[in-house]
């Protein structure tokens, strides 16, 4: 059996089709680089690292962490981008349990299409859970409830990330 459609967010549907997608060659590479024509969610960023809120998140405190320099695969992150990824995760999570109370979380990279990756940039995500959150069949029946809208989420969490440092 093969398949030919992924399943996605229904409201990043037109972003993955690339109707609503800036035109630039890396979303995330011009996120770091402060772009004023790209929606910039950046809660925290250094030389090596930054963190983002999701822009079309799965539940609310969605949250990527992704290496500032351009690469796709997790073998290619150096061991500076590997200790500061790991403590900069470390820190989301605890921000996250204490700021939005989930019941567990999702942690993991989207590498390659069939993945249902839209950003060849490598970028951990972190999806807390809740308990009573919409199930499978809510999502593919094309509704999707957001409690919170990202902007909201991203000044929550600057201020949680005000003085953070690695």
């Amino acid at each position: 059996m093969s398949f030919d459609r992924q399943l996605f967010i229904p409201s990043k549907k037109g972003y993955v089709k690339g109707e609503n997608r800036p035109k630039v060659d890396c979303i995330l590479c011009e996120v770091c680089k402060n772009n004023p024509e790209i929606d910039n969610l950046i809660i925290w960023k250094n030389d090596i690292v930054a963190a983002s809120v999701n822009l079309y998140p799965y539940t609310s405190g969605h949250v990527l962490i992704f290496p500032v320099r351009h690469i796709t695969e997790t073998k290619q992150l150096n061991e500076d981008e590997v200790m500061q990824m790991h403590k900069l995760q470390i820190y989301t999570i605890d921000v996250l349990k204490e700021l939005y109370k989930p019941g567990g979380f999702n942690i993991g990279y989207n590498m390659g299409y069939s993945s249902g990756a839209s950003i060849e940039h490598l970028h951990q995500h972190i999806v807390p859970r809740y308990q009573r959150e919409l199930g499978f069949v809510d999502i593919i029946s094309g509704t999707k409830i957001f409690i919170e809208d990202p902007r909201d989420t991203m000044k929550n969490l600057l201020k949680a990330f005000k003085d953070f440092k690695i």
